[in-house]
Parts: structure tokens; sequence; C-alpha cells
């Protein structure tokens, strides 16, 4: 039998409940015993010397509670139902009670909001840091001596394609790494992988 892992939040029925059970040394009694091996009611009362009737209601608690089960049916020669019981394999965890969905989605439309508004900064003053273009005043490139020199070996040689979105002599910038755009993919990637882990937990302590 794989052990269940159970959380409970402080106040819920379930923590009531196992509030209840456990709150009397007998019930106590009775998890120890069957902490060592699988009894029925009647080795209960044997082992313990307690009426039937307070063992019953105990364990009647337990079951409720969800501590113990029941393994095991069996008859007596008479036909009389007897009940084996056995502790559950189960691990229990108390955590503070889970937030509702508005708080969820503020905090995380925060984030966002947050990722958001750190992209638009880097993408306004990360082009201000970056080294500016060299040769000439403002990026320009003078290119009188370049006509000047087709045209004295008599060749004008025609605009390539290149040329008609670029300044003269300067190539075409080649497609770079953006960061401002990594960081928020990156951010918005996060977010999502908290929110599905959250909304994982929160289903888990249904």
């Amino acid at each position: 039998m794989s052990e269940e892992v159970i959380i409970l939040s402080p106040g819920d029925i379930r923590a009531q409940k196992i509030a209840k059970a456990i709150s009397s040394g007998t019930a106590n009694d009775i998890l120890h015993l069957l902490g060592d091996e699988q009894k029925s009611a009647t080795d209960i009362t044997g082992s313990l010397d307690l009426p039937m009737s307070t063992v019953k209601y105990h364990l009647d608690n337990l079951l409720d509670a969800g501590l113990v089960e029941v393994v095991e049916t069996k008859y007596s020669v008479k036909g009389r139902e007897i009940k084996v019981y056995a502790l559950r394999d189960q691990l229990l965890i108390v955590a503070p009670k889970m937030q509702n969905v508005r708080s969820l989605l503020l905090k995380y439309a925060s984030l966002f909001a947050v990722v958001a508004l750190a992209s638009l900064a880097g993408f306004f003053y990360l082009p201000l840091l970056a080294p500016s273009i060299p040769g000439g005043s403002g990026g320009e490139v003078n290119d009188g001596s370049l006509m000047q020199g087709e045209k004295s070996v008599g060749i004008m040689s025609g605009p390539s394609p290149a040329s008609q979105f670029a300044p003269q002599g300067v190539s075409p910038p080649t497609p770079a790494f953006d960061p401002v755009l990594a960081f928020f993919l990156g951010g918005c990637l996060v977010i999502l992988l908290l929110a599905i882990y959250e909304v994982y937990l929160w289903r888990k302590m249904r």
C-alpha cells in the first residue's frame, strides 16, 4: 500500500474530525495498538480491557477521521461479521489555508506587471547604452569622394538592392540577440510555471 500525503488546513472539516478522534487517551491507546498489528474490535477490548461499546465508539471516530481503515472482514462460526482494523498508511501535513482564486490572480497580475514594466524600461534605456556607429558625425558617411572617384574612371555603378535601404558605405545590420525580449519571455515563463504549481497544490488540497 502506497503512502498517501494529506494536506490539512487549520479549521477544515477533516482537521476537526482528527482533533476530535485523538483528543481521548483511549483513542491514542487504540492507535498505538493498531500501529503494531491489525486487530479486530474484540482483540482491542481484550488487550486494553475496555467495554465493547467504548471501543466501537472510538473506532467509529477514527474511521470517520480517516486515521484507521477496515482491511479485512471475516465471519465467525455463528456467521457474525468481524471487521479487522489497521492504521492507514498516510502522511498528514498541517499547512496554512490556501489563498482564494481572486488573491491568486491579483498576485500573478502584479508579477506580470513588474516584468512588463522592467521590459519596457529596458526597451527605452538599453539603446542609450549601446555604442554609436563609427564614421562621421551622427553616423553619416561623406560619399562625395566615392562619387568623384567613380566619375574619374568613367564608371557609374548602379545602387545595389541593399544600398536602397542602408546608408552608402555602411553594411546592413545583422539580426542580434534581443535581451529585452528574452527577459520578458523568461519572466512570463517563470510566472506561468509558478501559477501551474500553485494550482496543482490547490487541487491536491481539495
